[in-house]
């Protein structure tokens, strides 16, 4: 019993870890664009609060709701799922 949650909780661990790397190429993509100072930097800097508030909001929406789960490691996993594909679909919009 205690060997599978511990391997759950390790896996939900390692998306959080995926999550972190693949949200520092993000900002590092974000901040090049905004340096430039452009038009397309002001949009971008716009974008970036609106995605986040957003984000934020489905997910609250999601707690309230009990989408999430009821327990500590489905709303985990959820979470971290959630923000991945958020993070995901930023990152392959500013790589092409």
């Amino acid at each position: 019993m205690y060997g599978k949650l511990y391997g759950a909780w390790l896996k939900a661990g390692m998306d959080a870890w995926t999550l972190g790397a693949e949200a520092s190429m993000v900002i590092g993509l974000r901040m090049a664009k905004v340096a430039t100072g452009d038009s397309a930097a002001a949009k971008e800097a716009d974008l970036m609060v609106s995605e986040k508030v957003q984000a934020a909001w489905e997910l609250q929406t999601q707690l309230l709701t009990a989408p999430l789960g009821m327990t500590p490691l489905g709303a985990t996993r959820k979470t971290i799922s959630h923000y991945r594909r958020k993070v995901g679909a930023n990152r392959r919009r500013l790589t092409r």
